[in-house]
């Protein structure tokens, strides 16, 4: 009887160790749950938005060009001026066409294919022809913008031809578009620039054939005329095949100079 009391009561204690006198319940069943970390932490605030800078408005372009603009030669010779390169498709080809026919020309330079394009506007240079600044890349907004960034566009156009020809002269400024306002004529002569516009336009940006282009600018051009044609921005194949024909006949009618 003695064993049997024994026996019962080291089975019981065995049962109390282990946890099975807990009526069938694991001891993870009867623990309480533990929050997770962050649940005691307040939450985060949430991030205030960002505002983007405000922009200052573009001042309006002027109802009429602005004073102190170039549109003659002063002589009865014309002057051919190229725009928007230098372009390695174009540009070549048409000083191959201007060395042919034995004239010089202002090539209007946009800052972001001289710096593609170095050794094209050496090559300008180099054949005798003359440098216009014509922005950084042909925003047709910047005289718009502020003086501030004005000064910054032409400043760092000029260094970057600088880069490639360390003493170019480039005694000329040409706003992109023709959209001039009086800011941006100030600026430039405070960079030592005249702004150099146009007098015959013959559209050859939007590609007319070879033979209108000719006949646009034949029509058009008079004593001191100053032609704005463009060898970059865009596929100048109609540009190129009008300037033998139509370089013969200004020479002929009028005769082609430099700028000065």
């Amino acid at each position: 009887m003695r064993t049997r009391v024994l026996l019962a009561c080291a089975t019981s204690l065995v049962l109390l160790v282990t946890g099975c006198g807990d009526g069938g319940k694991s001891p993870e069943a009867t623990a309480p749950s533990s929050p997770p970390p962050s649940a005691a932490l307040p939450p985060e605030p949430s991030p205030s938005p960002t505002l983007a800078p405000t922009k200052p408005p573009l001042r309006a372009l002027p109802a009429k060009l602005p004073a102190g603009l170039i549109r003659t030669t002063g002589t009865e010779e014309v002057a051919l001026t190229f725009d928007d390169g230098p372009d390695p498709t174009w540009t070549p080809k048409v000083l191959d066409r201007l060395k042919e026919a034995g004239v010089t020309a202002t090539f209007c330079v946009v800052g972001v294919q001289v710096r593609k394009h170095p050794d094209l506007l050496r090559r300008i240079v180099r054949e005798g022809h003359q440098l216009c600044n014509h922005s950084w890349n042909h925003d047709l907004d910047l005289a718009r913008r502020p003086i501030a960034e004005i000064r910054a566009d032409l400043v760092r156009t000029t260094r970057e031809i600088r880069r490639a020809v360390p003493d170019a002269e480039i005694p000329f400024y040409r706003q992109p578009g023709g959209r001039w306002t009086a800011e941006v004529v100030r600026v430039a002569k405070r960079l030592d620039m005249r702004s150099l516009h146009w007098t015959v336009d013959p559209k050859d940006w939007a590609r007319p054939t070879a033979a209108t282009i000719e006949k646009r600018v034949m029509r058009t051009a008079k004593p001191g005329a100053v032609v704005l044609l463009h060898d970059g921005g865009g596929n100048r194949a109609a540009t190129l095949a009008a300037c033998a024909k139509m370089i013969a006949g200004l020479k002929r009618d009028l005769g082609i100079k430099q700028l000065s």
